[in-house]
């Protein structure tokens, strides 16, 4: 394989601000070195490898972006409480000139800044196509198509997180200062022209990792509903579930596929399995291995992120600090468990509403999933009586006996959170393999397309195939609606899908189509910031936001309908001097809108 070293600097502050240089500052411009770079499909192959470690670090890595998507969202909070500006507050942190790329914070800037990395890397794919000779037409059109699905995967997510943003859709090769926001539907239309070309070409079969058809196809739905063309989503949802590639995973595999104890839900989330050969569900992962190239420098530190911080904050009847996070101590729950400090901390809905009634389903079954009454008090440092003893959220005579249980107390997916870890003392979560895309999701986005067209007896058997194999409950029709899916989303995806963008896909749907939701209302893009389903979903299930609730630091959750959609970085804005990058509704800077492109047309000739 060929060393090929590739400088280059982007050309708008798509997100590259210098270490030395702060935030606000903006830092327009810059070139591509273009000279005999691309001789072989290999070099052009070596730049999308930098679109998959992307992806890898969206998931997997200290402060993950991913947990900016779910805290947006009624399936979590983030749950740091020692400190002043996290994104609880969301009308009072979240604003254009805040810091917006910072773990202890908010990753929305890294969504701005990456995504606009993975575009400019697969347009210089894209515009480089015929620079390199190829054995086959097969060959040039399948490393097109996987370009042409990673700056669609990107795009997709910008156009959800941010709505309108400049759509670039070739490689800029000198300074430019000139962008203008592109509206959201002329973006996604593109988009799916690409797909529907990468479908034809992207090879079935490929290494674990990488770009498949199955995940084109994936993707394209997606985008297919975006845009409310329900049929068509219907059927490229049904290209990857009928293609005779994948399949759900019903029988026991892998490497615990001998213990009674456990099950397939848990066999499917174990970080040995996921790329198996065997393991047909999984459609596009992220994969990251201890002592490989290319892998995250930090390990997935999933438990650390995800896991309540339950061995601080909690004392037991007699008064005395009840758990310790220690390893190699005779209850040593940190290497079962994890030493978590719960940046992502479950609501109510996500941790007990959606679970109502959930029978024998692996997804919440003793082992996989967990309550804070499975631990026990394990600090063996002190005399306590209740040593050895079940945790205790109050005492007999009515003592709350946590003092954080906001961080310290809720309960969590054991079975996805689970990493076994080589590399921190306590655990925090080790390298694993990550799903991007699984075909239990395709089921529920087919059954989606299905509920908007009200054919709720399709989407029931298309839910239906997902609980069926978490030896759940069936579902009847006439309990299928938008929040259902929703429900089942969550109970199926946890830390898999990007929440917020899908929340705000569907909440642009039902805006695009006057389509009445299941609570009553109907929605309109004239006043989308205003009025939309995305906060009125996020009101109707939360425990956090706009309820009153404090941190012990001070901080109240709180949430606007304007959050729909994520403030553009100042910086951004500011460094694009000749043109106009447009603001979302509710942020400083709105005022100085322009009407964004509406037109393929328009955006080139910009």
């Amino acid at each position: 394989m060929k060393k090929i070293i590739v400088l280059i600097i982007v050309v708008l502050y798509l997100g590259f601000t210098g270490c030395n240089k702060s935030y606000l500052e903006p830092n327009p411009l810059s070139f591509y070195s273009t000279e005999n770079t691309f001789e072989s499909p290999e070099a052009l192959r070596n730049v999308l490898v930098s679109c998959e470690e992307i992806m890898r670090e969206e998931y997997l890595t200290t402060n993950a972006p991913l947990i900016s998507e779910l805290i947006f969202s009624e399936v979590m909070v983030f749950g740091k409480t020692d400190a002043a500006s996290p994104a609880q507050n969301m009308n009072l942190s979240i604003t254009p000139d805040a810091q917006l790329n910072d773990g202890s914070y908010n990753r929305i800037g890294w969504y701005w800044d990456e995504s606009y990395r993975t575009i400019k890397n697969a347009n210089t794919v894209i515009s480089k196509i015929d620079e390199p000779e190829y054995t086959s037409e097969e060959e040039r059109n399948a490393l097109l198509g996987t370009a042409f699905f990673h700056r669609a995967y990107r795009y997709y997510g910008l156009c959800h997180q941010f709505g309108d943003v400049p759509l670039i859709l070739s490689l800029v090769e000198t300074p430019r200062l000139d962008f203008y926001s592109t509206k959201r539907e002329v973006i996604l239309r593109r988009m799916k022209e690409d797909l529907e070309f990468a479908e034809q070409w992207v090879p079935v079969n490929v290494d674990k990792g990488a770009v498949n058809r199955g995940a084109v196809s994936h993707l394209l739905t997606k985008i297919n509903l975006s845009l409310g063309l329900f049929d068509d989503a219907i059927q490229s949802a049904t290209n990857v579930i009928d293609g005779g590639v994948h399949a759900l995973m019903t029988s026991r595999f892998g490497i615990d596929a001998g213990r009674a104890d456990k099950n397939v839900t848990w066999d499917l989330h174990r970080a040995e399995n996921k790329a198996l050969p065997e393991n047909r569900e999984g459609i596009l992962l992220t994969i990251d291995r201890l002592n490989e190239q290319g892998n995250t420098s930090t390990a997935s530190q999933l438990m650390y992120a995800l896991v309540p911080q339950w061995h601080n904050n909690i004392v037991t009847p007699s008064g005395n600090k009840g758990t310790l996070d220690r390893a190699g101590i005779e209850i040593d729950q940190s290497s079962a468990y994890g030493r978590g400090v719960a940046q992502g901390r479950g609501t109510w809905y996500s941790t007990h509403m959606i679970w109502n009634d959930s029978g024998d389903d692996y997804r919440h079954a003793p082992g996989n999933w967990m309550r804070m009454e499975d631990l026990f008090y394990n600090n063996q440092d002190n005399q306590d009586a209740y040593y050895g003893e079940p945790l205790q959220k109050y005492s007999d005579d009515g003592r709350l006996l946590v003092t954080d249980t906001i961080r310290a107390w809720f309960q969590w997916p054991h079975y996805k959170t689970y990493i076994p870890d080589f590399t921190y003392e306590p655990a925090r979560g080790g390298y694993t393999d990550w799903y991007v895309f699984r075909l239990a999701e395709t089921h529920l986005l087919r059954a989606e397309a299905y509920t908007w067209k009200g054919d709720v007896l399709k989407a029931a058997e298309d839910i239906n195939k997902v609980r069926e194999r978490a030896n759940a409950d069936p579902v009847g029709p006439e309990m299928i609606n938008i929040g259902y899916i929703l429900d089942e989303r969550n109970r199926e995806l946890f830390y898999e899908e990007p929440r917020k963008t899908e929340l705000t896909r569907m909440a642009y749907i039902f805006a695009q189509t006057g389509i009445p939701a299941y609570n009553g209302k109907t929605y309109s893009l004239s006043n989308f910031s205003d009025n939309n389903f995305f906060y009125d979903r996020i009101m109707e299930k939360t425990d956090f936001y706009n309820k009153g609730v404090r941190t012990n630091y001070g901080n109240e959750f709180r949430m606007s309908p304007y959050h729909v959609l994520w403030p553009v970085p100042a910086s951004t804005i500011n460094g694009n001097t000749q043109g106009v990058i447009n603001q979302n509704k509710g942020y400083a800077g709105y005022e100085r809108n322009v009407p964004p492109l509406e037109s393929i047309e328009e955006t080139i000739e910009e």
